[in-house]
């Protein structure tokens, strides 16, 4: 049920506790000299409450992670004015469109339901008011029963170019990268509907995200061979710290290193970076991690500047819980995680041999 929330002031007061959730940079610093999992379990358990890791894999603690996450969010929808939900429930999207792919994996792999059902959210489609939808997909058995129901959908374009494509090449690629491109361009279209001080700064971050999936997609196009007319498809319009020319240069790179080289010097030379006095370092094993790294330093110190009012400071605080739990999930609680059960195989099969 719908609650009207009337101001950023109630949101501020509502949700001031849930930023003792974000992990401090010393306790970060100790994930690194865990060795065992049920301590490493134990030690984040605060920062996730009604957390439930019931097995120890891989797989199933991440999920318990993003399903904390995902409620968390849920949280700040609730006490949240409109137009904050509406931006919520458009980022929610990200997990729904997850659901998705799970889905239309399983259906090609031959899984049944019960065992594609444990890899789905259930609760990002209650947030979204969309569970009668997953349960409808999760009856379906083929690729063209999915790609009718999509049809009236918003993924209708995603799904029908996806499995086409896969029909002719065997290849779900090209459908992921076009249920992304409808993430990320349902989120620009969306700006129009926020208040001059909700585009300042939700702007910035959508921009951000958008950039950094651009760069992504380029180097994985790169690193794959993908042919540039098709990999261009997958791009969204819009910029942050690069410009189109830049990225088209970019684009039309055929070497990884290449690539790596005219980033990085695009970065350094850029003046808002440089004002700010971002430090730019890309390790090519981890992009992601470090052009997160980059934007996010640049979104927080720039917007801290314009913390001046309640608005300001709600906004500011909602997007830095979602940022920062974000990152310790994929950046610091799961390479720990990966780190300590890929050690504990390493150890048993020295003291056993391969089993």
């Amino acid at each position: 049920m719908s609650v009207i929330i009337p101001s950023y002031a109630y949101t501020y007061i509502k949700i001031g506790y849930l930023k003792q959730l974000i992990i401090d940079d010393v306790s970060l610093a100790k994930l690194k000299t865990f060795s065992n999992i049920q301590d490493f379990i134990e030690f984040i358990r605060p920062y996730y409450p009604e957390s439930n890791f019931k097995k120890e894999t891989i797989i199933e603690i991440e999920q318990s992670l993003f399903h904390i996450y995902i409620k968390l969010i849920g949280k700040i929808l609730f006490f949240s004015p409109e137009s904050m939900r509406r931006f919520l429930s458009d980022y929610l999207l990200k997990f729904e469109i997850a659901n998705i792919k799970q889905v239309i994996i399983g259906v090609i792999t031959g899984l049944n339901i019960k065992e594609i059902s444990k890899k789905i959210n259930f609760l990002v489609e209650e947030y979204l008011e969309h569970k009668e939808f997953m349960s409808n997909l999760l009856e379906i058995t083929s690729l063209d029963e999915i790609q009718l129901f999509m049809s009236k959908t918003r993924y209708n374009k995603a799904i029908r170019e996806g499995i086409l494509y896969f029909n002719n090449n065997s290849e779900i690629f090209v459908m992921e990268a076009f249920l992304d491109q409808y993430y990320y361009n349902n989120l620009l279209e969306q700006e129009k509907s926020y208040d001059k001080k909700e585009r300042i700064m939700i702007s910035s971050y959508i921009h951000q995200l958008i950039e950094i999936y651009n760069l992504r997609m380029i180097s994985r196009g790169i690193t794959n061979n993908i042919e540039k007319d098709l990999l261009k498809q997958f791009l969204v319009k819009a910029y942050f710290l690069l410009d189109e020319e830049k990225m088209n240069i970019l684009l039309n790179l055929n070497n990884i290193e290449d690539f790596f080289l005219q980033i990085e010097n695009f970065l350094k030379n850029t003046a808002r970076l440089k004002e700010l006095q971002i430090s730019i370092i890309i390790n090519k094993k981890h992009l992601i991690w470090s052009l997160g790294a980059i934007y996010q330093d640049y979104f927080f110190k720039k917007n801290k500047i314009q913390i001046d009012d309640i608005e300001n400071s709600t906004i500011y605080r909602i997007l830095e819980l979602m940022i920062k739990k974000d990152k310790e999930i994929k950046f610091n609680i799961m390479p720990n995680i990966i780190r300590i059960i890929h050690d504990k195989f390493e150890r048993l099969e020295k003291k056993y041999g391969n089993l």
